[in-house]
C-alpha cells in the first residue's frame, strides 16, 4: 500500500492482518470529515474551463504542494465542488451520488463535455430543494448525499467494522480475519467461522448425494460504503479447497444507510448471525434436489440472468465443461461453477467493489427458475 497515493481516483489496498485494517479505517475517520450544505449553494466547475475559480484553485495547489492531488483529478472527473468559497475536487465515485442529488440521470452525461455538465449541474442544484451532506476523504469530495433527515444516515466504517470484530472474537472462539481490501467507492472484510455446527448438515447432504467436497470453511463478509453504492451488510459465505475460493451463500443483513441506521442498530443484527448462517447454507442445499439435463446451456443462461457478464461467463462455463463435462447434475454443481468467476476476477485483480458487486449477483441465482434455463441445443448468449 503507498500511502502517498491515498488521494488517488484509483487507490485501492489490501490487508491480511485485522489490526492493520482497523487501524487504516480508524485514520480514514479521523482525517475525514461529513458536512451539510444547501443544495443550492453548491457550485460546480469544470478544472479545466480556465475560468477564474479553477485558475485560483490551480495556483493555490501549486502553492500548498496539493498539485499531485489536482494532477489527478484533471486525469479522471475534471470537476471542482464550490462550497462556502472554498474549492474540493471531485472524486469518481461522487459522480454518482452527486447526479442523485441532482435529481438527472443518463448515458449521455458521460460523453459531455466537463464545462458542460458542471452547467447542468449547477442549474440542477439552483433549483433543489433542501441540504446536501457531503462526504469528504483524502483530499477530495467522495459523496454527495441527500443531508435532510430523512435521507442519508452516517455509518462509519471504522465504527463497524471494529464492532464486527469485536463480536465475532467474542461469540465464536478461533474465529480468524481472513483479509479485507479498500477502496474509496467500497471496504470489505472476510472472517473465517471457526464452528463446524454450522455446515454439518450440508457435509452430510453432500454425503447423501454422493458429491464429494474439499475443505469447506464457514465464513462472513462485512461490506459498507460511504458514497452510497452499499449499505452495513453481512454475508454468509463458504470457503471451498486449498484456494479458499469464495462460494457466496446470499441471504445477507443489510442495513441501509436511511433514517434510523446508527451502530446501535448494527450491533443489534449481530447475534442474528448464526440464524442467517443457518438459511442461506439451506438455500445451497435446496440447489442439491434441481435435477439438470443441459448444464452448459443451464449455466449460460443463468449467468446471464443474474448480471454475469459473457465473457466470464463463457470462460467459466469452459472450465466448468471441461472438468464436468455437459452430463445431467443438479443445479448445485453448476452454482459452483459460475462461483468461479469471482476467483477469475480476483485473480484479474479487480477492485473489491467489483468482486463485492459480482458476490451480490451470484447470489441471485438462488431465486431463478434453473429449469427455464435447462435447454437443449446449441448454446446461445
Amino acid at each position: 500500500m503507498n500511502e502517498a497515493k491515498l488521494y488517488a481516483d484509483n487507490f485501492g489496498a489490501a490487508f491480511s492482518e485485522e489490526t492493520g485494517f482497523l487501524h487504516f479505517l480508524r485514520e480514514r475517520t479521523d482525517s475525514g470529515w461529513w458536512r451539510r450544505e444547501e443544495s443550492r449553494d453548491l457550485h460546480f466547475l469544470a478544472l479545466d474551463d480556465e475560468s477564474e475559480e479553477s485558475g485560483d484553485y490551480i495556483n493555490e495547489c501549486m502553492d500548498n504542494g496539493t498539485e499531485d492531488i489536482m494532477k489527478d483529478t484533471m486525469e479522471n472527473t475534471r470537476l471542482l465542488l464550490q462550497a462556502q468559497d472554498q474549492c474540493y475536487p471531485v472524486r469518481t465515485c461522487a459522480i454518482k451520488s452527486i447526479l442523485e442529488r441532482a435529481k438527472i440521470s443518463g448515458t449521455a452525461l458521460n460523453k459531455v463535455e466537463k464545462p458542460v455538465l458542471a452547467r447542468i449541474l449547477n442549474y440542477c442544484m439552483g433549483v433543489a430543494t433542501g441540504s446536501a451532506l457531503l462526504r469528504y476523504s483524502e483530499g477530495k469530495i467522495s459523496a454527495v448525499h441527500g443531508g435532510d433527515s430523512s435521507e442519508y444516515a452516517i455509518l462509519e466504517m471504522s465504527e463497524l467494522f471494529e464492532a464486527m470484530a469485536d463480536y465475532l472474537n467474542a461469540t465464536y472462539p478461533g474465529c480468524q480475519f481472513a483479509g479485507a481490501s479498500y477502496d474509496h467507492s467500497i471496504a470489505t472484510a472476510v472472517w473465517e467461522i471457526c464452528q463446524d455446527s454450522l455446515i454439518e448438515t450440508y457435509k452430510e447432504a453432500l454425503e447423501a448425494h454422493g458429491i464429494p467436497y474439499d475443505t469447506l470453511k464457514p465464513a462472513l463478509r462485512l461490506t459498507s460504503s460511504d458514497v452510497g453504492i452499499s449499505g452495513a451488510n453481512i454475508y454468509p459465505m463458504l470457503l471451498s479447497g486449498k484456494d479458499e475460493k469464495i462460494i457466496t451463500l446470499g441471504s445477507p443483513l443489510k442495513l441501509e444507510h436511511k433514517t434510523g441506521a446508527n451502530l446501535e442498530k448494527f450491533k443489534s443484527q449481530l447475534p442474528m448471525i448464526y440464524a442467517q448462517y443457518t438459511l442461506a447454507i439451506g438455500n445451497l442445499m435446496n440447489l442439491l434436489k434441481i435435477e439438470i439435463n443441459n448444464p452448459v446451456n443451464c449455466f449460460l443462461g443463468v449467468c446471464k440472468k443474474i448480471g454475469v457478464t459473457k465473457k466470464l461467463a463463457y470462460d467459466a462455463a469452459t472450465l466448468f465443461e471441461g472438468q464436468n463435462g455437459n452430463t445431467p447434475c443438479t443445479a448445485h454443481e453448476i452454482y459452483y461453477g459460475i462461483s468461479e468467476v469471482i476467483f477469475m476476477m480476483q485473480c484479474a485483480g479487480e477492485s473489491g467493489s467489483r468482486i463485492a458487486q459480482m458476490e451480490e449477483n451470484i447470489a441471485r441465482a438462488f431465486t431463478v427458475r434453473w429449469h427455464d434455463y435447462d435447454i437443449p441445443g446449441e448454446a446461445k448468449w
